[in-house]
């Protein structure tokens, strides 16, 4: 009689698991189905067909499917390839990010069936809205005593509050505020005229609400927030503890697709002191949206306007003023701009500058702009292979708790020091 296991059955969604079919006859030919309710309802799907061993056994951590919707071995492949059954979506998550995603895993022709849980808040983790001190966010905090080491999370052009993240950095020790500052609650739909000042009240806040471990408060960020986490390390690096900049900037960007058509694309995206930020598209001599209008990536208008060198010194980001450790992970098959080029422009500026601190890009050059978190579907962006998005996703991940984790060493120890 044929058995399925799924080891865990339930954890959190960043723990791989190992799924495995035994007693079937020896090179039995078998299909595995899977299927998750993800948001707005949607049901997302795939399967993948495989041959048992002599010993009549398949499992995902050692065997690559002879047909299916991924290729070679893959033990959370059945996950990362789904799709979902009706349109397209990007919304992976389930709608209330404390409610686990559940993935049925089926034997086709049989009724042998197991349901994969996963969690991106641990037991014990908390969810508050704040809003207060002009901010909108949501506050994740970890079980158990704090206080915690802290960081701060911010989306892209997308816009909204980004509590997956945060919810998963909570599960792994981190106090973790998804703070929003376009498309939430009582905010702009647009990302022109963003006031940086917002962000150091919310670094403030941070500190003073949840007295950090350690002192300690990173910055993580999307796209237009790889862009805005390296900017305000630069300009409030006593604020700032570490940079991560996921598939980010290294310069000052316009409004672009997110901008508030009153202002334009080519309008200012960030403040200071009410004045704009001198940002690539200003007095750029070959700027070009043609391309994008046409309906080709945004990256080759982007890449029009990096001829202009001049333009491109102007808006670059004095990432030599950030005062702590600096990760960059970023993806060669970018849809939305070169991040391989703009991670390896940051590290190149910070090398020059003899950066004290430790600095490390992590490419993925078949990879596509929508690089987030292991273990879940990689297939709906147009942009990177799935599996070198679904590997970007999974070793991406474990480089940020890594990074993480020694930044927050080396400031305990600089505190042990200190005293």
């Amino acid at each position: 009689m044929a058995h399925l296991h799924i080891t865990p059955a339930d954890g959190l969604l960043d723990e791989p698991r190992q799924i495995v079919l035994e007693g079937l006859a020896a090179g039995a030919r078998v299909t595995l189905t899977s299927q998750t309710v993800r948001g707005n309802g949607l049901l997302w799907r795939s399967s993948a067909t495989f041959i048992a061993n002599a010993q009549g056994r398949v499992d995902l951590t050692q065997d690559a499917p002879v047909a299916g919707d991924y290729a070679g071995v893959s033990a959370m492949g059945l996950l990362w390839s789904q799709r979902p059954e009706q349109g397209r979506s990007s919304a992976v998550f389930a709608d209330a990010v404390l409610e686990p995603l559940l993935t049925r895993i089926q034997l086709q022709g049989s009724d042998l069936e197991h349901t994969l849980t996963q969690r991106l808040a641990a037991p014990g983790v908390t969810r508050r809205d704040i809003r207060e001190d002009g901010l909108v966010g949501t506050l994740f905090e970890p079980a158990g005593a704090g206080p915690h080491p802290a960081v701060m999370v911010l989306n892209g052009s997308g816009g909204g509050i980004n509590e997956a993240r945060a919810a998963l950095y909570a599960s792994r020790g981190y106090s973790a505020l998804a703070l929003g500052y376009f498309k939430a609650p009582g905010l702009s739909d647009y990302i022109s005229n963003t006031p940086l000042e917002y962000f150091q009240q919310g670094l403030a806040w941070m500190r003073r609400e949840l007295a950090p471990a350690h002192d300690f408060v990173a910055l993580s960020g999307q796209s237009r927030g790889g862009e805005l986490v390296l900017l305000l390390g630069s300009l409030f690096p006593d604020a700032v503890s570490a940079v991560i900049g996921y598939v980010p900037s290294a310069l000052v960007h316009g409004g672009q697709a997110a901008a508030d058509p009153a202002v334009g694309r080519d309008g200012p995206a960030w403040l200071l002191n009410g004045q704009p930020l001198v940002h690539l598209w200003n007095h750029n001599r070959h700027a070009s949206w043609a391309a994008r209008d046409a309906g080709q990536r945004n990256a080759v208008s982007m890449n029009t306007a990096l001829q202009d060198e001049e333009a491109v010194e102007r808006a670059r980001i004095a990432v030599e003023r950030i005062r702590g450790p600096v990760l960059l992970l970023t993806a060669g098959d970018d849809a939305a701009w070169p991040s391989s080029h703009f991670g390896q422009m940051v590290s190149q500026r910070l090398a020059r500058f003899k950066h004290p601190w430790p600095v490390a890009q992590h490419d993925y050059p078949q990879a596509g702009h929508s690089i987030l978190l292991p273990y879940i579907p990689a297939t709906y962006s147009d942009d990177g292979e799935p599996s070198a998005n679904a590997q970007a996703n999974e070793q991406s991940w474990q480089a940020v708790r890594d990074f993480l984790h020694n930044a927050v060493a080396a400031r305990r120890a600089q505190s042990k020091e200190l005293q």
